[in-house]
């Protein structure tokens, strides 16, 4: 199993990394409050999320926001056991902070290049690049105030589903959440027309340029070691930069598929195949002390209506 996690591993990293983006400079977040219906036998309880888009004059980045104050509090743990014990291993356990562990992929869009990019993590970041959507939208003379935004209602169907959005013509971003874009101004809201899909509004920050904020783990480390936090965020990017990871690993749908079965049947071995794969090494800290840190994954969820849908033929 782990030879073939191994040959695996290799396949992937023989594909071309990630080419270098010219960052661009976030200019505004847009919060959006996610609600999904992924199990039509529970339809009372939709999946939701707290999502942030990130848009910049030439890009943007659509993150869970959730998934950054779930990052943030797993660093802080670490850090406050690491610091018990003297900086030297031991074992570190990890509680969750509530069932919102926030989703991994991030999608960037740069229309300048057409092109869009889905960032996925496992113990690396994985990029998977495809030509920006060509959404066809119809434009009506409608109008709607949200939070004060004057927005202007739109359509289109999009992936196997009839979509409704509502555009501010005031916020010249022609992007929004998810792979939604096209559009003169910013997508402020979006749902299908069942309601299955929900993209809702939840307010607008500008991007407050300053020091980056100290890593607690960073901090906690022994001696400058760095420490890594597999599946994590990386804590040395600039959060007023939009941009690809420096050491994201350029693959193809079928081939991250294959990595996600292999991390879903063994994880312990796929963990081990792929530091061994990258070169990685878990060595002691001083003393001879080793590190443990656990984290117990979250269990499958049932999913029987994806956000796409094939199209009717």
């Amino acid at each position: 199993m782990k030879k073939q996690l191994l040959a695996l591993f290799t396949v992937v990293l023989t594909t071309l990394s990630a080419s270098a983006q010219k960052p661009d400079s976030a200019l505004a977040m847009i919060h959006y409050k996610y609600s999904w219906i992924r199990d039509t036998t529970r339809r009372d309880t939709p999946y939701t999320e707290n999502m942030i888009l990130f848009v910049g004059q030439n890009a943007s980045a659509y993150k869970s926001y959730d998934r950054k104050m779930q990052n943030d509090l797993v660093r802080k743990q670490i850090a406050e056991q690491m610091a018990a014990n003297g900086g030297m291993g031991g074992n570190i356990n990890i509680k969750r902070g509530g069932p919102r562990g926030g989703s991994s992929t991030e999608f960037y869009q740069f229309p300048n290049e057409n092109k869009l990019v889905r960032k996925e993590s496992l113990l690396s970041s994985y990029l998977i690049e495809e030509p920006m959507p060509a959404i066809k939208w119809k434009i009506s003379a409608d109008t709607l105030t949200i939070r004060n935004l004057h927005c202007q209602k739109a359509s289109t169907h999009f992936k196997g589903r009839d979509y409704t959005a509502w555009f501010c013509p005031e916020l010249p971003y022609r992007s929004g959440p998810w792979k939604l874009n096209g559009l003169p101004g910013l997508i402020v809201e979006a749902y299908d027309t069942k309601k299955e899909v929900v993209f809702k509004f939840d307010g607008i920050d500008p991007v407050v340029k300053g020091p980056k904020p100290a890593d607690p783990m960073a901090q906690a480390a022994p001696g400058g070691m760095r420490v890594m936090m597999i599946g994590g965020d990386d804590s040395s990017a600039d959060p007023n930069l939009i941009a690809l990871p420096a050491n994201g690993v350029k693959t193809t749908d079928k081939e991250f598929a294959n990595l996600q079965e292999a991390m879903r049947k063994d994880p312990n071995a796929f963990i081990q195949s792929m530091m061994a794969g990258s070169g990685m090494n878990m060595k002691p800290g001083p003393g001879g002390n080793s590190m443990n840190i656990k984290v117990n994954p979250a269990p499958a969820p049932t999913i029987n209506n994806p956000v796409e849908l094939p199209e009717k033929k």
